[in-house]
């Protein structure tokens, strides 16, 4: 049997088992959680070759970036653990927002310049608690460098938050809109012409397949745990783009930027059936924590990058990214309907009120 024949027979045999398991659902609906999972795979293949070929461009030098100020959400664990490292590194003060702050301790000890990372809480499931870990943050330090959009989830059941927004679009994108919105002033006033403060967004290669669902933004009609995972993924590089240029617009002294880390080997995949059928691919292949922390690391200090905002960064170089995510309308669309969601009119959003 050929390698084309064994192929097709082995695509039309797992399309039947997923036909069969999902057999109660309309056809309109296997056919596109299909699609959507076999065009993960697609963009995860292709996340994996990008990696490959651009390893050795994965290279960071970190500055002396003493008395600066970065907030990252997450770290407690994963790729984000070690982005607030290089940060440390970098004679930073990091502050992380975490659901256990108490963690801070352990995690400081295992770090150089650990006496600099300080922690609030944080959970990103919550706006009210988003509002909360912002006032905690500004009313400690009036001057915020670097904000690093990190935490994040991936797949799990149809579930929404207190404020009634689906779980994967809540923390990986909604969330971070607002605490954005609310960390805006700050990254104004301490950021100069010639060294901006920065804002970056962590999305995925998963953006790739994904568009935004404007008519059901939190997939009410129809849940598909991969398409969500990908809206919110494409949400975040939508809006680095989208904040990025009103900045722009106004003058502003702050840029924004999405970052795809790579194909990492981290507890997101942890339900995921790749991990349990294939741990040793992901040994193998997939990046480590410590490097997929470079990228970020990248768009945080790189002064190349400097007018270059609104960029989407893979391997520490312009990565790949979708027609939809660049487009303008959809944009604008999305950033209207994500200020609805956090309760503010679209003409305020970064300003001081």
């Amino acid at each position: 049997m050929s390698f084309a024949v064994a192929t097709l027979v082995i695509l039309t045999t797992g399309a039947a088992v997923y036909w069969y398991m999902n057999r109660h659902k309309p056809l309109k609906y296997i056919l596109s959680e299909l699609r959507y999972t076999l065009d993960m795979q697609g963009a995860g293949a292709g996340g994996l070759i990008d990696d490959w070929v651009n390893l050795r461009r994965n290279k960071i030098v970190l500055p002396a970036a003493n008395r600066k100020i970065a907030v990252v959400t997450g770290g407690a664990r994963g790729i984000g653990t070690e982005v607030i490292r290089g940060l440390l590194k970098a004679n930073m003060t990091v502050i992380m927002g975490i659901r256990k702050p108490e963690l801070v301790k352990t995690l400081s000890e295992t770090m150089e310049n650990g006496e600099n990372l300080y922690a609030f809480q944080l959970d990103l499931q919550s706006l009210k608690s988003v509002k909360q870990f912002a006032q905690n943050v500004l009313k400690k330090y009036h001057e915020i460098h670097i904000l690093v959009n990190n935490a994040g989830i991936m797949f799990g059941d149809y579930k929404l938050t207190e404020d009634g927004i689906e779980t994967q679009l809540s923390v990986n994108h909604i969330s971070h809109f607002y605490l954005t919105h609310l960390l805006l002033p700050a990254l104004k006033t301490t950021g100069k012409v010639g060294e901006a403060s920065r804002v970056v967004n962590v999305t995925s290669c998963a953006h790739y397949p994904g568009k935004i669902y404007f008519e059901d933004i939190n997939m009410n009609e129809h849940y598909d745990t991969t398409a969500a995972y990908s809206q919110s993924k494409l949400a975040q590089l939508m809006t680095a783009r989208y904040i990025n240029k009103l900045l722009e617009e106004e003058g502003s002294p702050v840029k924004c930027y999405a970052v795809h880390p790579g194909i990492v080997n981290t507890d997101l995949f942890e339900k995921t059936l790749f991990r349990k059928f294939f741990p040793w691919v992901m040994r193998t292949f997939f990046k480590s924590p410590e490097k997929g922390a470079i990228s970020i690391l990248h768009a945080c200090f790189n002064k190349d990058l400097e007018n270059n905002g609104g960029l989407y960064i893979s391997n520490c170089i312009e990565g790949i990214s979708s027609r939809y995510s660049k487009n303008i309308e959809h944009q604008k669309k999305l950033f209207v309907i994500s200020c609805d969601l956090i309760g503010i009119d679209s003409n305020v959003y970064g300003k001081s009120v």
